[in-house]
């Protein structure tokens, strides 16, 4: 469902499919992971200068952290801050992963034309006028890696149980793309691939 600028919108995004839109400044964004243990790719633009893109790489380097707490933000390539988070149900994301695509689940797990969140949020985005990049690199709502003392990263299945989410405040006009991760051959979304819920508010005149 679309809306005008001064109200509320709510898109349920159905599993191993994307969605983007545009938000204005101020405005509120939550995700909600619907029926639990599911992972949300999520990247954001600023609309005035598509090159300036969430990065997470930046955001670790300014939190000095692979984590992200409410109050903090997160960061575009060019070191601006593009969203706060202000509410998360959950505490655990991932900054470390890019989007699956469909070379990696050839390699991964033999399986070829595979659904994949780079084809969901390319597909997504083409209406904003943002080209497919080489890669996407998101902000992983709800993943969860684990790091081990000798510096081994396994991803997991997600703490998020039905009904958790995260929400963010943008902090300039941007474009946002989702893609509810398709991979249903780990235990990245608990073997099992479900839908997501995204509401945007926009803020008070």
């Amino acid at each position: 469902m679309s809306t005008t600028e001064r109200h509320k919108e709510s898109v349920r995004i159905p599993a191993k499919t994307g969605h983007a839109v545009k938000v204005n400044k101020g405005s509120l964004i939550r995700v909600t992971d619907l029926e639990g243990q599911q992972v949300v790719d999520f990247v954001a633009y600023d609309a005035q200068n598509a090159n300036n893109r969430l990065d997470p790489g930046v955001t670790m380097d300014v939190l000095r952290s692979y984590r992200i707490k409410p109050g903090q933000s997160v960061y575009s390539n060019h070191y601006q801050p593009l969203l706060k988070m202000v509410r998360d149900t959950v505490g655990v994301h991932d900054f470390f992963n890019s989007a699956c695509r469909p070379e990696m689940y050839e390699v991964l797990y033999d399986k070829k034309d595979h659904a994949s969140c780079y084809h969901n949020l390319n597909q997504a985005l083409e209406p904003f006028g943002i080209l497919p990049p080489d890669q996407h690199y998101p902000f992983n709502l709800f993943m969860k890696s684990v790091v081990d003392d000798l510096g081994k990263i396994d991803v997991v299945a997600p703490d998020s149980r039905a009904g958790d989410y995260v929400e963010m405040e943008a902090l300039t006009d941007l474009v946002i793309g989702l893609s509810a991760c398709p991979c249903e051959e780990s235990s990245c979304n608990g073997y099992h691939c479900t839908a997501i819920q995204l509401d945007v508010e926009p803020m008070a005149n």
